[in-house]
């Protein structure tokens, strides 16, 4: 019960601090989409950042115990707890996909962030009444020490869970992508002031998740190692409703960018144009079909330079006699645009960087899974002051974060763009490849932890210290920064207007396939060492007894393979070429009367 104070009081400054934020006086300007219509200097308000930590500090309050959940109220075994866990968050992030097209295509992003967290606050909600009515009985049980067992649930129950928690994995996931771009669209590219603001908005975005990840470790999981799930769950759902309601406080202060269409079919006109061309041979760039104008045929999306990477697809943008004497110049089933095509181009040279991601996002997601069992396994007493949730050890990896964020934002960027004389310092691509470096650094980290602590229980001495634990978390986190913070600028920067949402939805969607990577990685292994046991032959990697296993071997496995994933993403890195606006005053294609008709 002392800790239901001290989170109200984290609360009441949580809202002071918007508040004070609403007070300031904000600095406008016209905004050259909207005529007539301000728009803030800077969109990370306090009231925006308050928001963006209150709803990251609701979803990890559930995300971090829910293996320990369904370990000690479910009573399943670790290897499903933690393959449960892997699809609970592949698929927070798979949905991110859908919801990232409806953004981009019909809804906009502002309506697709409310109607999403809504959701988010739905599935909270279920999830705090189911469990206080039908799962934790009686109340208490399911501690940390496993001193109350919880009875065992219902199938109603366990059905209904599963409801709450994927309807919650809805909202957040259609949430995520769409407040990324959509705090992207409140700075002007054109602007190279703004341009700056921007790259640093992505360092601040990624650093208000970890900022709520941080208050749901110090606070939610001393809640649930104590047996009290229900007031946890809770205070996620008062934080998300909270963080809602803030995030409306700025309403009139948006900028809003109307949808584009849906990207998804302008993408298949292309590949269907220009296999129906497949036998002509493009003319040059210049020469290619395009629209009058300033603006492009998509709507609200300016027009692309002509780029000389994959040149097949040039076919569709090729007019062709029968194009024009038949009508069908307005088709764009048999011909499109320069534009059109090159977000076709852009869309499908992501792609190669997006799959390197996904092996890294298998490691990523051993910290909500089986870095808590191994940390389980270990003596959770701290400095003989009071003892710490396996859980809670996430904290360094959040410290990693907000070290590796304040290195990079002041120390290493500045550096490189004196020494590069380029203003960004270190390219995204770059900071990505660093990333995947480090991960496989802390991966090793893990083996030699999980090798040191399996001869210490096996010789009978005093269980190792959970704090060794620490420099594996934090080097993930310092990886984290890399990865996930170069990945978000990357498809933002590089993803043309009309899908910028569902480039914003790539990065979570690595993370999906990630954690469904991880399930079938551990299934796997679980029914290799089922098949050894039946036949005689040795245990397993990963067992309910973790000292029988060898989860180092899993942890040297992945190191390995994310070795030759970097390897991949070097080769990919560096054919990849980006895309490029047209300058204004330059037409990359000329009027229809120059057009080359084959």
């Amino acid at each position: 019960m002392k800790m239901v104070p001290i989170h109200m009081l984290m609360l009441l400054v949580a809202t002071a601090f918007s508040w004070w934020g609403t007070r300031r006086k904000n600095i406008t300007r016209s905004d050259p989409t909207f005529p007539g219509k301000p728009r803030t200097e800077d969109f990370k308000r306090k009231d925006d950042n308050v928001s963006y930590v209150l709803a990251n500090f609701a979803f990890f309050g559930v995300a971090v115990g829910l293996v320990v959940f369904l370990r000690q109220v479910l009573h399943q075994e670790n290897a499903e707890a933690a393959n449960r866990v892997s699809m609970w968050m592949g698929t927070v992030y798979i949905f991110s996909l859908f919801c990232a097209f409806l953004s981009d295509s019909y809804m906009g992003r502002y309506i697709t962030c409310i109607m999403f967290q809504f959701i988010f606050i739905v599935g909270l909600m279920l999830l705090s009444l189911l469990s206080w009515f039908l799962l934790v009985e009686p109340p208490g049980c399911g501690d940390g020490g496993g001193l109350r067992q919880c009875a065992a649930p219902s199938r109603r129950g366990v059905a209904v869970f599963y409801l709450s928690i994927y309807m919650a994995a809805f909202g957040n996931g259609g949430y995520q992508p769409s407040v990324a771009t959509f705090g992207a669209d409140q700075f002007d590219h054109a602007d190279p002031g703004e341009r700056r603001r921007k790259q640093a908005f992505f360092c601040l975005f990624y650093l208000s998740l970890n900022v709520g990840s941080l208050f749901s470790n110090f606070v939610l999981v001393f809640f649930e190692d104590r047996g009290r799930w229900v007031a946890g769950f809770w205070v996620s759902t008062a934080a998300a409703a909270l963080a809602l309601a803030l995030f409306l406080l700025g309403t009139p202060r948006y900028r809003r960018v109307r949808p584009a269409g849906n990207p998804l079919t302008r993408i298949a006109q292309v590949f269907v144009a220009a296999y129906r061309k497949r036998h002509i041979v493009p003319p040059p760039g210049d020469h290619l079909h395009e629209v009058d104008g300033e603006g492009s045929a998509i709507r609200g999306v300016g027009k692309l330079a002509h780029s000389d990477q994959l040149r097949f697809l040039d076919k569709a943008a090729t007019a062709t006699e029968e194009d024009y004497h038949d009508g069908n110049a307005k088709n764009p089933w048999r011909l499109c645009t320069v534009t059109q095509v090159e977000e076709a181009k852009c869309v499908v040279s992501m792609v190669p960087i997006w799959i390197c991601s996904i092996v890294y996002s298998v490691e990523f997601t051993q910290m909500s899974s089986l870095f808590v069992e191994q940390g389980a396994a270990m003596d959770t007493d701290i400095l003989g002051l009071f003892n710490a949730p396996a859980a809670s050890m996430s904290v360094f990896d959040v410290a990693g974060v907000l070290a590796t964020l304040a290195f990079s934002h002041y120390v290493l960027v500045p550096a490189a763009a004196r020494l590069t004389k380029n203003p960004r310092g270190v390219g995204e691509l770059k900071r990505m490849g660093a990333g995947l470096v480090i991960a496989l650094l802390g991966m090793v980290a893990a083996a030699v932890v999980e090798v040191h602590r399996r001869r210490r229980s096996g010789a009978g001495g005093r269980a190792m210290s959970v704090l060794w634990q620490a420099p594996q978390y934090a080097v993930m986190g310092a990886s984290e920064v890399f990865v996930y913070v170069g990945q978000l600028e990357f498809f933002n920067v590089q993803s043309p207007e009309g899908v910028k949402s569902l480039g914003s939805s790539l990065c979570m969607a690595s993370i999906s396939l990630g954690n469904y990577a991880s399930m079938v990685m551990v299934s796997a292994i679980s029914g290799v060492a089922s098949r050894r046991r039946t036949g005689g032959g040795t245990a397993g990697w990963i067992l309910a007894e973790l000292d029988r296993g060898h989860l180092d071997r899993f942890f040297i496995t992945l190191a390995v393979l994310s070795a030759v994933d970097l390897v991949v993403f070097i080769v990919f890195a560096r054919l990849f070429k980006g895309i490029e606006p047209e300058v204004e005053g330059i037409s990359s294609s000329p009027q229809d009367d120059h057009i080359y008709i084959v």
